[in-house]
């Protein structure tokens, strides 16, 4: 068996981000959550 290189082993740990990811991560960025979460928790 051969021996993966520090390179093969990083990139073999990486995938692909899916598009639900990437929405996810972008209305973190968009929404007030803490504030949202503040009128609501009353």
């Amino acid at each position: 068996m051969k021996q993966l290189s520090f390179a093969d082993a990083e990139y073999a740990g990486k995938r692909k981000q899916t598009r639900r990811e990437r929405f996810l991560l972008e209305m973190d960025q968009v929404v007030p959550w803490q504030g949202l979460i503040a009128l609501i928790e009353p």
